[in-house]
């Protein structure tokens, strides 16, 4: 069976992490997935998942890829409004499967159980909207909306069917986010006091820079399809490769990156909640290519009663890491690593403020301190740094291996449509809080953003 040979971002991270140095400290654990193949028999044809995907491209192939090495799953038809991927399906499925432009075509084949969704923003309230009304399960591609309106469609939807509705944003089965989760829940940090998260970029095709289809033409895509309800403007393969840019197809980087950060910090806390506040910056800072979305962009929030601050760039690589700060010590989330670093939160010595006292004080001070805190000789305390490794913490197989698996037991999902619209609001948040230069709360009496 042929596979798609190229690379995703990830993946060619991950395969070289080794090599950049990834730092582990000691007393370092393997973490491994639940494996796939631990569900009982698959063999029946009654057993098989059925799927169809709209939208072929960068996600939509990686996509097809990981859905197709997971046992009991099968791919019955794609579609997209660019035929070059028609022929790229086929090529990743290694078989003429059914494909087309129409989306529609796939809803109303009774024998597709799932639809996979993976088109720009601003089509994925109509596409999963009209799944659910189908009787299909959904798997979304992240922002689960492309505004706040969409998303309440979306979750209204979701909440009147029996449909399973996952949104693809995988931290929230990775095995990583999960150990986390277990060393918080277990108290491990103390008192959580602040989130702070970094996600930086520092070459053209992680800023979106992507070369459109060499052969990309009027004939063989249908552009005023594409556009949906964006503006009407004449053919571009920039926009078309480059969505992600304008904020009239996409979310910037709150909607691309962000929301990993804030799905995954979610799942490690255990919430489930809209920021009560927002406050974002940032600006075009190196690729002024005509985009309306910032390259940089910081933004603070206010989650679970603590202050949350994500920085974003894609002028600086800097590693992709999310700390979990308490008075206990400090858990910090990695690529493909987890560290735990506790602290005693106690002084070490005598306070230095015992500096101000004269010396018929401070002397006694002292004597005293050392008398009531000093450990006895040989049972000093060595505070132990734990480390764990694991598959990088976008685990895309399991994340999808958790829809299917739920498409067939019908069992609900972590991620569904009310998680994938909080996330998503976080990021609409950061976005209007940049465009409007300044703070943004969730008015739920209006269901619109506020500032």
């Amino acid at each position: 069976m042929k596979r798609n040979r190229f690379f995703s971002r990830r993946q060619f991270l991950q395969s070289t992490a080794g090599a950049a140095g990834v730092s582990l400290a000691a007393a370092s654990v393997l973490l491994e997935s639940t494996p796939l193949l631990a569900t009982p028999s698959l063999g029946a044809a009654s057993d098989r998942v059925r799927f169809g995907i709209v939208g072929v491209g960068m996600e939509g192939s990686d996509l097809l890829t990981k859905a197709l090495t997971l046992p009991g799953v099968e791919c019955a038809a794609a579609c997209d409004l660019y035929d070059g991927r028609h022929e790229l399906a086929r090529e990743i499925v290694g078989k003429p499967i059914p494909v087309t432009r129409r989306y529609q075509e796939l809803l109303d084949d009774r024998n597709i159980d799932a639809i996979i969704v993976a088109v720009p923003d601003h089509w994925h309230k109509q596409i999963v909207v009209d799944a659910i009304l189908a009787g299909k399960d959904v798997y979304c591609e992240k922002p689960f909306s492309h505004n706040p309106a969409d998303g309440l469609a979306m979750v209204a939807a979701s909440a009147k069917s029996d449909r399973i509705v996952q949104v693809g944003s995988q931290r929230t089965s990775s095995v990583l986010c999960a150990k986390a989760k277990e060393l918080i829940d277990s108290g491990a940090i103390g008192k959580l006091s602040l989130v702070e998260g970094t996600l930086g970029r520092n070459d053209p095709t992680g800023a979106w820079e992507y070369p459109p289809p060499p052969d990309l033409s009027p004939q063989n895509l249908d552009w005023d399809t594409w556009l949906g309800t964006a503006p009407k403007k004449p053919f571009d393969p920039m926009t078309f490769a480059r969505w992600r840019c304008w904020k009239e197809y996409g979310t910037g980087v709150a909607g691309d990156l962000l929301v990993h950060l804030l799905s995954g910090m979610q799942c490690v806390l255990g919430i489930n909640e809209i920021p009560k506040r927002a406050c974002a910056f940032g600006g075009i800072y190196r690729w002024n290519d005509g985009r309306n979305t910032p390259d940089v962009h910081p933004v603070l929030f206010e989650y679970a009663g603590v202050p949350v601050y994500m920085r974003l760039s894609l002028g600086t690589e800097t590693a992709e890491v999310t700390r979990f700060m308490g008075s206990k010590g400090i858990i910090e989330l990695g690529e493909f690593s987890l560290s735990y670093t506790p602290q005693m939160g106690v002084d070490n010595a005598p306070s230095y403020y015992a500096g101000s006292f004269p010396g018929r004080l401070r002397g006694p001070y002292y004597s005293q301190w050392h008398a009531e805190h000093d450990p006895k000789p040989g049972r000093e305390p060595i505070p132990e740094t734990l480390s764990f490794k694991g598959n990088d913490y976008d685990d895309l197989r399991p994340h999808l291996w958790n829809f299917f698996e739920s498409v067939r037991t019908r069992k609900p999902v972590l991620q569904d449509a009310l998680f994938g619209h909080n996330a998503a609001l976080g990021c609409h948040m950061a976005n209007e809080s940049y465009y409007r230069r300044t703070a943004v709360y969730w008015d739920p009496v209006s269901q619109s953003i506020k500032s």
